[in-house]
């Protein structure tokens, strides 16, 4: 009679440990999204902060990196940026943009795929800083492209206005 009385504590154990797991894998579905969007929003909006003194006028500082420090480094060489002014508006220009689309989940695969490839030309001008910058932040495009924005965006609430889900009735 114990051996029974055991074998259905271990499995009433075993169905409520799965059902907390299943509820904690359904909130995180709609928790993970949303704070991965933040993630990678975050020290792009903090860098294009920095680029600018006031709408669109760029600032000294950023005019200066752009044209003398910042560098491409490909194959063991140093080269100067193209059109550098231009480079350095494009670039404050998408580290304010991109980072606000992703943390509204609007447009967010398009944002995500902007700040992948600007974290790819980060590192062919900063090359040391891969290991604690550029992986994460592109490991963390990579999953917002991949996952999608979650239910938590403007992206989901605009293809639920398009496209409302009608209820079936029972038959």
């Amino acid at each position: 009679m114990t051996v029974i009385k055991t074998h259905l504590n271990v499995t009433s154990v075993e169905h409520a440990v799965q059902d907390v797991a299943e509820v904690l894998g359904r909130v995180a579905l709609v928790v993970a999204p949303p704070l991965l969007r933040i993630a990678l929003a975050v020290p792009f909006f903090k860098s294009g902060l920095t680029k600018w003194d006031g709408f669109l006028s760029l600032s000294p500082s950023a005019a200066y990196l752009f044209e003398e420090e910042f560098k491409l480094h490909i194959f063991g060489d140093a080269y100067d940026l193209p059109v550098p002014l231009a480079v350095a508006h494009l670039t404050g220009l998408a580290e304010i943009t991109l980072p606000i689309l992703l943390v509204l989940g609007l447009a967010t695969r398009f944002a995500a795929l902007g700040l992948l490839i600007m974290t790819a030309v980060i590192q062919l001008v900063v090359p040391d800083g891969w290991a604690n910058f550029h992986l994460p932040w592109a490991a963390l495009a990579v999953a917002i492209t991949a996952l999608g924005p979650g239910g938590l965006s403007l992206d989901h609430l605009i293809d639920w206005l398009r496209h409302p889900r009608i209820p079936r009735r029972a038959a």
